[in-house]
């Protein structure tokens, strides 16, 4: 009896427990000066000119805070906030306030870091709950946009576009 007892108020603290935050993080490596990946990656609305998904992108701003309204390629829109930006450190943080992405509790970073001269390591990682999937379809969805945006950029700053 104690065993059921004991087994029943797991289950209930379990249930009661909040969602584990997932975490994605893909690198890869540009062959394109760091200067000159940050400025693709540092004007909070240049998204549109290198990820192959977005169709385009307008800046807003609520209060002191900026946002983008972002379109996506065949319809969709995602909306973000802007939560950090240091030219310095070649670093932008931005978290979801709405799209629709299998994710809540959203929030991501792209940080910048010179390999040598002429080579710049990206790194896009994120933290997140899963929402309308399971945490590997999350998983996936997120690691995919990040995968397809290297390429993007890729094929805008070594092809010399």
């Amino acid at each position: 009896m104690k065993a059921m007892l004991g087994m029943s108020a797991l289950g209930v603290l379990l249930a009661a427990a909040p969602a584990m935050a997932l975490e994605v993080r893909e690198q890869a490596t540009i062959k394109a000066p760091i200067e000159q990946v940050w400025k693709q990656i540092g004007p909070f609305c240049a998204i549109s000119d290198w990820h192959p998904a977005v169709e385009s992108c307008t800046l807003r701003k609520t209060g002191d805070k900026q946002e983008r309204d972002i379109a996506l390629k065949g319809g969709g829109a995602i909306q973000e906030r802007l939560t950090g930006l240091s030219a310095a450190k070649h670093r932008l943080r931005y978290t979801l306030l709405s799209g629709p992405l299998p994710v809540k509790n959203y929030n991501s970073t792209i940080r910048l870091s010179a390999v040598d001269a002429r080579t710049t390591r990206i790194t896009w990682s994120s933290r997140f709950e899963a929402k309308g999937a399971s945490d590997a379809e999350a998983r996936k969805a997120i690691a995919g946009i990040y995968t397809s945006g290297f390429d993007g950029l890729r094929k805008r700053l070594e092809s010399g576009q």
